[in-house]
């Protein structure tokens, strides 16, 4: 049953995206440096797509479509590597380090005010001091000349998640707004929303990141938390004003067509859910010679590169949570999953939008989502609650997800344990009953997550990044933070055990490596996580802002056994 799971097909006419003539020769190239390479499993095809022209692209085509003529078709690495220096900059040229106006070398006054401990507070200013690293601006000739190039122009500064990340991404710019606010550059982060609206007006939706081959997908909606956030810093009503009708259509976006799901629940009422669903089939442009080899043996390819790209679009790339067999790679259904985590980011959009549209007295808008919220909160409790196991649980649809409604059934939860389980936690308060909230906690404690680094993706060792046993900043800071809105003592004391388990193998990392990282092994203090299709980041942007929002929040419990270090 497992294995004979179809693979949703594009519908007639549905929207897949122009072909781009640049995007169309780098891959060209990206394909041809893979067989050149040798097909070598350390081979990155992503850095090729971020090469920016240096002649027009007539004649890059041209002496490529020579080059390939004179070697039939298999140029040696010199050779290819002469074409590249002759016609293109380097990856990354189209972007160039960008001073922060609000940036203070050593911390602004009131830095991390709960850490006592002399070392501590040296690391939290070492990290601090990676948003100069980390800042960058487009160049000017990408305004000029926007066809040579695969990066969005952008009208702001922007910070990067690190090292083969050159471009500003979605999701990841919450955790680096949280990290501005604690380093107080309250400029900057309000830079980066600006910088995230211009691309929701600009396409409809925030696309994955600022290169126009994301364009494909979005990534989890966290813009209207981010500007929630950037205002309650700086009470800048302008922001709000700038963001309500790019808002308004990003939620648009994530409610209609084929993000949109109907699902007759248990209650007997029919509930409206949303999905990840990229408006993509062919291999993704950054990872075309990863896909196609992963593609290599499925005979649905066209499908099964829309499961990819929509895996992608969960930010969740790859796991077994996608998978109808978690030993079987492709066997991801990710467009046949309801997930719990999207719908309490749209749940929270949902409840900003309302709170935005009411703070500009936009009273008919602030009445839609207040009510578009409620029924969210009735949809996740009645879809995704799990009382036996006290946790909300992932739904997988029909085999058939064309057909609405759906019809809930018990079976179709997925039992599997997963961090994003628990984070309708961090949208408090879908419960206000505390013996719920109780049950979630104790839930949590029991679920076999909480590691002594932190906590665990998943149980499943898949091999996938998105799996056990990496821990992610992302993660660890939506439940920490969850834990404490509830108010339970309880709850709080297990979110301090989870902080200082997360921060200490964070700093223990950086004392070895000198570097913060992008995932974190959590069965091994000290050791930073592996997997996925890519070797690890360092940098590393939404790592270093949820270590400084924890160092805020709840300073550092082992001060003492620090300085003794």
């Amino acid at each position: 049953m497992v294995d004979s799971v179809p693979i949703n097909k594009l519908s007639e006419g549905e929207e897949e995206g122009e072909d781009d003539p640049l995007l169309s020769l780098l891959q060209l190239i990206q394909q041809t440096a893979h067989a050149s390479f040798g097909h070598s499993a350390t081979f990155d095809p992503k850095p090729y797509l971020d090469l920016s022209l240096k002649t027009p692209l007539s004649s890059a085509s041209c002496a490529f479509r020579e080059l390939l003529a004179s070697t039939n078709g298999t140029p040696e690495v010199r050779e290819l590597s002469r074409y590249l220096e002759d016609h293109f900059e380097e990856a990354g040229a189209d972007v160039e380090p960008y001073e922060p106006p609000d940036f203070e070398e050593d911390g602004p006054e009131g830095f991390l005010p709960r850490v006592e401990s002399d070392v501590v507070r040296w690391w939290g200013l070492e990290v601090h001091r990676l948003w100069r690293s980390l800042s960058s601006r487009v160049v000017a000739r990408v305004r000029e000349c926007p066809e040579r190039h695969t990066v969005v122009d952008l009208p702001e500064g922007f910070m990067v998640p690190g090292s083969r990340f050159r471009e500003l991404y979605y999701w990841d710019s919450y955790w680096v707004i949280r990290g501005l606010l604690a380093s107080k550059m309250y400029v900057t982060a309000s830079a980066t929303v600006t910088n995230l609206i211009a691309l929701g007006a600009r396409y409809g939706y925030v696309i994955n990141g600022a290169r126009t081959y994301y364009a494909n997908r979005s990534q989890p909606p966290l813009l209207s938390a981010m500007i929630r956030e950037t205002f309650n810093a700086t009470q800048n009503l302008g922001l709000i004003k700038s963001s309500l009708n790019v808002l308004v259509r990003e939620h648009q976006f994530w409610n209609s067509g084929k993000h949109k799901v109907i699902i007759q629940g248990p209650d007997g009422r029919q509930h409206c859910l949303s999905r990840y669903f990229a408006k993509w089939n062919r291999p993704r442009p950054e990872s075309s010679t990863i896909d196609k080899e992963s593609a290599s043996n499925v005979s649905e390819k066209e499908g099964f590169y829309r499961e990819l790209a929509s895996a992608a679009e969960s930010g969740w790339d790859f796991s077994s949570r996608w998978m109808r067999n978690p030993a079987d790679f492709t066997t991801t259904r990710t467009t046949l999953v309801l997930p719990v985590d999207l719908n309490a980011f749209i749940l929270g959009m949902e409840r900003d939008i309302a709170f935005f549209a009411e703070l500009t007295g936009d009273k008919r808008t602030a009445e839609r989502f207040w009510t578009a919220s409620r029924e969210r909160v009735e949809a996740i409790n009645a879809i995704f609650w799990n009382e036996h196991m006290g946790q909300w649980l992932d739904y997988w649809l029909d085999d058939d997800s064309l057909l609405e409604p759906h019809t809930w059934k018990a079976s179709r939860q997925n039992k599997n344990v997963f961090a994003s389980n628990y984070i309708p936690l961090w949208l408090q308060p879908i419960y206000t009953d505390h013996l719920v909230v109780e049950k979630v906690v104790r839930s949590l404690q029991d679920s076999g997550l909480i590691c002594p680094a932190g906590i665990a993706t998943s149980l499943n060792n898949s091999g996938q990044q998105w799996d056990f046993p990496n821990g992610w900043a992302p993660l660890q800071h939506m439940i920490v933070e969850g834990l404490v809105k509830s108010g339970l003592e309880e709850a709080r004391a297990l979110a301090e055990d989870i902080s200082s388990r997360w921060i200490k193998t964070n700093y223990a990392v950086f004392k070895r490596t000198g570097e913060m990282h992008e995932k974190y092994d959590v069965t091994n203090p000290g050791e930073f996580g592996g997997g996925g299709e890519y070797v690890p980041q360092t940098g590393f942007g939404w790592s270093n802002g949820v270590v400084l929002s924890f160092l805020e929040e709840f300073g550092w419990p082992g001060d003492r056994e620090m300085d003794a270090h």
